[in-house]
């Protein structure tokens, strides 16, 4: 028995000390395209902009504090309000999708689940472009509605915040769906119907059952949906025309057209530090001692 142990022992050594080598390309890879980029940024955001292209290699504080004019703070502002708004929308909608996609059966969770892969076949930018043709004047949305006799006159949808609105919860419910799915799947609903044998009611069962037991889905959604949120600038410009600016917006704007690299690195930075705050805080608000169920 002491020898068997001994062999079980030098293999698992052995084992081990080549299990590196099976991390290692995990490694390069974090540190080459995660890690770098944004040590990159990071640096890249303290330096100064050359007179006519370039960047120069000289510390400075003026892309921070060039972030504190009135218009900067709006965008950010914006930027904010806009992820709030989807985010809560795409709770209302994608939550209770997801819950009762989790009490479908087998068949029919595989149809649902291939009904919301299908949008994914295709490009994002054409089905925004789908949109635009559903909120333009005397387009779809227009046609029907005077079909039904609710309007009289062409709505001006498109290029609206309204319709970015519309577009970010379009792009972003699947992520909600899939994320409290997988929560709900692993629910136990003889949990919630012991609830209602006890006296609950169905809100009371929800609320202290299915609720906290499918918690870690919902925020993996609101991770997957809140942050994204505030740098997707390609619905803004698609669906908002020059209306709705977001941070994204402004960090393209500095990249490709004003060439201010230093300063777009500053607006990044700025844009992760607060995306970064918002998630600490609806960590410690919501009670979540750690982040493993967002994984």
């Amino acid at each position: 028995m002491e020898k068997t142990r001994e062999k079980a022992g030098k293999i698992s050594a052995k084992k081990g000390s080549w299990a590196w080598l099976a991390l290692l390309p995990l490694y390069i890879f974090t540190l080459a395209f995660v890690l770098g980029p944004l040590i990159y940024m990071v640096a890249l955001s303290f330096m100064t902009r050359e007179e006519v292209w370039g960047v120069a290699a000289e510390f400075t504080l003026k892309n921070y504090r060039g972030i504190f004019q009135p218009v900067y703070l709006s965008t950010f502002w914006e930027s904010i309000k806009l992820a709030c708004i989807s985010t809560g929308l795409v709770i209302l909608l994608g939550y209770p999708f997801g819950y009762f996609m989790a009490k479908l059966t087998a068949k029919w969770k595989k149809r649902t689940m291939l009904l919301l892969m299908i949008p994914f076949w295709t490009s994002s930018l054409l089905r925004l472009y789908g949109w635009m043709i559903i909120f333009r004047a005397g387009g779809v949305l227009d046609k029907l509605l005077t079909a039904l006799h609710i309007t009289q006159e062409p709505l001006k949808l498109l290029y609206t915040y309204p319709a970015v609105v519309v577009g970010m919860v379009y792009a972003l419910l699947p992520f909600m769906i899939f994320s409290v799915y997988s929560s709900a799947e692993k629910l136990d609903f003889s949990l919630v119907e012991a609830a209602r044998d006890l006296g609950a009611s169905p809100v009371q069962a929800f609320f202290t059952v299915s609720l906290k037991l499918t918690l870690p889905g919902l925020l993996s959604g609101v991770v997957l949906t809140f942050v994204p949120s505030m740098g997707l600038f390609f619905i803004a410009d698609i669906l908002g025309g020059n209306k709705v600016v977001l941070v994204g917006s402004l960090i393209q704007e500095q990249l490709m057209k004003a060439h201010n690299w230093p300063f777009a690195a500053a607006l990044s930075v700025a844009l992760l530090a607060l995306t970064t705050v918002f998630l600490w805080l609806y960590r410690k608000l919501s009670g979540v001692k750690d982040l493993e169920g967002l994984v």
